[in-house]
């Protein structure tokens, strides 16, 4: 298909193809132009607001990520779907902004000073029990986040996790509904069980038997579709022993390393909030009387304990830990970096009130020589040589691999080696050809029918492929000998089930009609009683207790009701449901509060979901 409009590219079919549309695009307008380039770097609008190309990449690769630290090491990363993953991560972004935008809608907020709080008493970000920045940065930088970045994620967050609060918080029962669940719940059954087994040694086939069901099911067995394939493979381990790093780079990243480092600062104060309670002025007075006794010499800690609006921080003194630049609010900040060390600032205005901040300490960086960084930093910078080079002859491979008409030629221009996979179906195979956009690309219609090389295929970061079909394997009929066994094997124990389920159902049915068990225990049968089995009986199948607890309760203690449940290994089971007990025992007040709070939570989840699906039917949302 591409070569044909490769070798047509300079005839009259190419002008007819570019006469239509330029028709077409008359017809839609020149709007369509313009709506189309706005939406370039856009992978949807929802309500106006875009979701950009790149948030959308990096949703798709924290995704990946999640999945593949859930999956273990050891996973194949090429299982991964991307398609699947794309898609997936983009119906996140889509409900995370429709959710922001009714939290904003609801007028829920999350102060950027509870940000700060959140962000130095996190687990994550606490070396010896204290803030430290430099963890914080690499814990961030490890999820792909800058620190501007990461508060906007965080503060997102916090806000989706008030709504979800806000509503699932506000679910309730009456104690009716309470005892209600709690009397089923709790709730027993009396029931026998009658097993018919499905009994393949019982079950006589002759080949007569094989080939009838041979000739029925014909189409059944049919060898798989498999292709063979010729690949080229580039990998970006290659390229290391091909780049050299210069000591003049070395010590330029030398000196970039240790520039980074900043200073660490630990910071106290007190906050007077500007709110309801005491406006601008009152909030700035009242610091103002606050600062007047720390300058008649009491101490700083004790009136931080008594007086700060900061919870996270009042009771020890208004310390805040160490930290480096970019944690704080901007006034904030500038106003500690100028005290020295033990002063406190003038009275500091931020949007969350007035401050007093102390400087109790002062953190210099270590600075590691270069001898201790220099193998990291050779490292680093051969990576990214590699990196680039690695982009550069990719490009190549794939720009030689599209003109030619074969894989000999580009593996020769760049000196890479044609190998041969071993036959693989549409399910895939083993390595390579397990690989899900590998098999799209093989039994694709462009490589398959066209016999064209495929796109540039990265296998994972630091692979990439380019395959083309030498061998197509089309479907062909299996002999009777090739597959008698399995037609054997697998029709004795289709007759042995519905053998089972004659017996079984004969029975059933006397049953309903009046026969009674210990009739029935004459012939053979063997009932298996079981008294007061709960909704989760351990040593009983989860097909039986379904099937029990849906029966209806019997009449009375003499009129047993029947059903029946077909299990998956063949056997047919009668269900002999006695009674229903009821418990005896009145719920006390810890129970009642742990139903109560069980079915308030799920009340309350089922209204977000249902105000979630109501904020996505109202939406309009374009996907590119």
């Amino acid at each position: 298909m591409l070569q044909n409009i490769r070798d047509n590219s300079q005839g009259w079919i190419a002008k007819t193809i570019i006469g239509i549309i330029v028709a077409l695009l008359a017809l839609t307008g020149v709007d369509a132009i313009f709506t189309g380039t706005s939406n370039s770097q856009n992978a949807a609008k929802v309500n106006g607001e875009e979701i950009t190309l790149t948030e959308l990449g990096q949703a798709v690769e924290m995704q990946r990520r999640q999945l593949l630290q859930q999956l273990g090491r050891d996973f194949d990363a090429s299982l991964l779907d991307e398609k699947l993953l794309r898609d997936a991560a983009l119906n996140g972004l889509v409900e995370r902004t429709l959710l922001l935008q009714g939290a904003r809608d609801a007028k829920f907020a999350f102060s950027q000073q509870a940000l700060d709080q959140l962000i130095l008493q996190t687990p994550e970000f606490l070396v010896d029990g204290r803030f430290s920045a430099e963890r914080y940065d690499q814990v961030i930088r490890q999820l792909g986040y800058s620190r501007l970045q990461f508060r906007q994620m965080l503060e997102q967050e916090m806000l989706i996790g008030q709504l979800r609060a806000g509503l699932a918080n506000s679910g309730f029962v009456t104690d009716a509904e309470v005892q209600a669940f709690a009397s089923l719940e709790r709730q027993t059954r009396d029931f026998a069980t009658l097993r018919f087994s499905a009994d393949t040694d019982a079950v006589s086939l002759s080949d007569d038997d094989v080939k009838a069901y041979y000739d029925a099911q014909a189409s059944a067995f049919m060898s798989p579709e498999q292709v063979v394939l010729e690949y080229v493979e580039l990998k970006k381990d290659a390229f290391f022993d091909q780049v050299e790093v210069s000591a003049e780079a070395l010590q330029e990243a030398y000196e970039l390393e240790i520039a980074n480092l900043a200073e660490q600062r630990q910071a106290a104060h007190i906050l007077v909030e500007v709110g309801d309670e005491l406006n601008d002025e009152q909030a700035k007075a009242k610091l103002d009387g606050i600062r007047q006794r720390l300058e008649q010499g009491e101490d700083f800690a004790a009136l931080a304990k008594e007086f700060s609006d900061d919870p996270g921080s009042a009771a020890d003194g208004g310390d805040l830990g160490f930290a480096g630049p970019g944690v704080y609010d901007p006034a904030f900040e500038e106003a500690l970096y100028a005290l020295g060390e033990g002063a406190v600032s003038e009275p500091v205005r931020s949007e969350f009130g007035w401050h007093l901040i102390k400087l109790l300490g002062v953190q210099a960086p270590e600075l590691p020589s270069f001898a201790s960084l220099e193998d990291k930093l050779k490292r680093e910078l051969k990576a990214r040589q590699v990196e680039q080079r690695f982009v550069e002859v990719a490009k190549d491979l794939e720009d030689a691999a599209f003109e030619a008409s074969d894989l000999a030629q580009p593996a020769q221009e760049l000196g890479l080696q044609v190998q041969v996979s071993a036959p693989f179906g549409r399910e895939g195979g083993e390595g390579l050809t397990a690989n899900r956009q590998v098999i799209q690309a093989a039994f694709s219609d462009e490589v398959l029918e066209d016999g064209s090389n495929s796109s540039l295929i990265e296998l994972d970061p630091d692979t990439v492929v380019v395959v083309r079909v030498k061998e197509h394997l089309k479907p062909e009929q299996l002999a009777l000998e090739q597959v008698a066994d399995s037609i054997r094997q697998q029709l004795t124990q289709v007759r042995a089930s519905e053998a089972a389920k004659v017996k079984g159902e004969a029975l059933l049915s006397a049953l309903r009609e009046g026969q009674t068990p210990v009739e029935q225990a004459e012939l053979g049968q063997v009932w298996a009683v079981v008294e007061a089995a709960t909704r989760n009986q351990e040593g009983i199948e989860p097909q039986v207790l379904q099937a029990l607890f849906r029966m209806p309760k019997p009449e009375s203690a003499d009129k047993p009701v029947f059903a029946s449940v077909s299990l998956n290994n063949g056997d047919f089971v009668i269900l002999r449901l006695n009674g229903v007990n009821q418990p005896e025992q009145a719920l006390s007040e810890e129970e009642k509060a742990m139903y109560a709070r069980f079915l308030a939570s799920r009340s309350g989840q089922q209204d977000f979901a249902a105000f979630r699906q109501q904020l996505q039917s109202t939406a309009d949302i374009e996907r590119f």
